[in-house]
């Protein structure tokens, strides 16, 4: 999930992986994680097939492990493929290959994976954790995050550029969302009170996310009354050029 810029071709988006690792994190993996993406390479994997075990993983770790209430394997599952991130974009990178398909491939997992993070949330507040209101928060989580991405594709689709860095955005939905669910499920080893995180991650989430929507439908108002301006008087320039 979410190779490179250089690697991939895509324009710069925040994934789990970078989020969840600092610059010199990264860094550090990188260098160790290069002879294992130089390996794959050689057995003939590409970056897509790792992108898509790493979404895989994901999946398994968050619609297998959340529903049974199982918050802290369920998350260090998901964050060992995390690091799926990092590989597929080093292969890429040492085949210098820059591919648009590569770019889609990403951005339509990223969004598979986030459904079903959320959705494990959901499934678990439906079932065992017996709270129909943190499963509708949870659902909410799911589906803005979900418009808000679609906010700024459909925005760039029409030419504008979206320039707004929003409020709670993928990589900070994601890593709040995690980060809580891990310390929360700690509460089965003995950790007391810790298990009100996760509840209190997904309200700020669900607030953050829907700042951010409203965030991005101003701003592409915003650029497409700029754009039509900048249209209509670029037009009336060229038709007085015309008539004089």
């Amino acid at each position: 999930m979410g190779q490179p810029v250089a690697s991939r071709g895509r324009t710069a988006t925040p994934t789990l992986g970078k989020a969840m690792l600092n610059k010199y994190a990264r860094a550090f993996f990188t260098r160790v994680l290069t002879p294992f993406a130089a390996f794959l390479i050689r057995r003939g994997v590409s970056p897509d097939t790792v992108t898509l075990l790493g979404t895989a993983g994901v999946i398994a770790g968050a619609l297998v492990f959340y529903p049974r209430g199982e918050l802290f394997w369920g998350t260090i599952v998901i964050t060992l493929f995390v690091f799926s991130d990092l590989v597929d974009g080093n292969m890429a990178r040492q085949l210098g290959r820059s591919s648009r398909w590569g770019a889609f491939l990403d951005s339509t997992l990223d969004r598979v994976a986030d459904g079903a993070i959320f959705g494990g949330f959901a499934l678990w507040y439906a079932g065992g954790g017996n709270d129909i209101v943190l499963c509708a928060v949870s659902i909410f989580c799911l589906t803005s995050g979900q418009v808000v991405s679609y906010t700024k594709a459909r925005g760039e689709s029409i030419g504008l550029p979206v320039a707004v860095n929003g409020l709670v955005e993928r990589a900070e939905r994601l890593v709040i969302s995690l980060v809580a669910a891990g310390l929360a499920g700690m509460h089965k080893f003995g950790v007391p009170g810790i298990q009100y995180l996760l509840p209190v991650a997904l309200w700020i989430v669900a607030v953050g996310s829907l700042v951010t929507l409203i965030q991005r439908v101003v701003t592409v108002r915003r650029e497409s009354a700029e754009a039509d301006a900048a249209a209509a008087s670029e037009s009336t320039t060229q038709n007085s050029g015309t008539a004089s």
